[in-house]
């Protein structure tokens, strides 16, 4: 039970990773708040925890709101009281757009989604750490956030802006009890897929050419795992790092 009695917020929880990240961090004995905009598949995964045992609730958030995400930290003091591991997984595709198509809608909605949300996510849980002193964030980035060729120009930036604020935040915090790491999944098995449209035939043709080096696609539970083991106690002296997950994708 390597987290028993530690209460984390999971943000897009109610499918793929961040489903299993929250089903997980449950047989690990910890209260979880989960949280998507999806309000049914979020409930249905609160569900499956309590039937486990285990201890959680359902939040509907969409994390583009700067309301919902205060919400959703108002919602998880009520239930818990405090917050230990804050998990940023939610996030959007672009349509594989290289900088010379990408649309500003397109920009900024990536963006809103997979940076500024976490940003704040981010914000108001460091302040409610500062104030217990001590937690724990971590962040569901993408192998998108280490190199160029994974996505287009929109989800490539985003990604990009996370690792520094990633790294930013694990040195400015790191006298303070705070961790603040990422992980890098390579292509996982989620329906992510479903967030791109209107796709750059281009965009996508150039992006193809890494996946002829892929080993192979990832499981949801393999990268809970690590998010696991990043939330707790066992990688206290593990901050500021984006670890890959990718089966070796990035090796090459």
């Amino acid at each position: 039970m390597r987290l028993k009695d530690k209460v984390a917020i999971v943000t897009g929880a109610a499918s793929g990773m961040g489903k299993a990240i929250a089903e997980g961090y449950a047989k690990e004995g910890a209260k979880v708040v989960v949280s998507d905009l999806n309000l049914e598949g979020a409930q249905a995964v609160a569900e499956t925890i309590k039937a486990s045992g285990a201890e959680a609730i359902a939040v509907q958030t969409n994390v583009a709101s700067e309301e919902d995400v205060e919400q959703l930290f108002a919602e998880t003091k009520k239930a818990f009281g405090k917050l230990d591991i804050l998990v940023n997984n939610a996030g959007i595709m672009d349509g594989m757009e290289p900088v010379g198509e990408i649309s500003n809608e397109r920009w900024e909605k990536v963006f809103s989604v997979n940076t500024v949300a976490v940003m704040k996510s981010m914000r108001i849980a460091v302040n409610l750490f500062l104030e217990q002193g001590y937690g724990t964030i971590v962040n569901n980035i993408s192998a998108g956030g280490l190199y160029g060729a994974r996505a287009g120009a929109a989800y490539t930036a985003s990604k990009h802006a996370v690792v520094g604020l990633t790294k930013n935040t694990a040195f400015m915090y790191a006298n303070k009890n705070i961790r603040c790491n990422g992980i890098a999944p390579g292509g996982v098995n989620t329906n992510i897929g479903s967030t791109m449209t209107n796709m750059s035939e281009f965009g996508a043709s150039r992006q193809a050419l890494g996946m002829a080096i892929n080993p192979r696609s990832g499981e949801p539970e393999e990268i809970a795992n690590l998010a696991i083991f990043l939330a707790s106690d066992e990688a206290s002296f593990v901050n500021g790092q984006i670890i890959a997950a990718d089966g070796g994708w990035t090796a090459y």
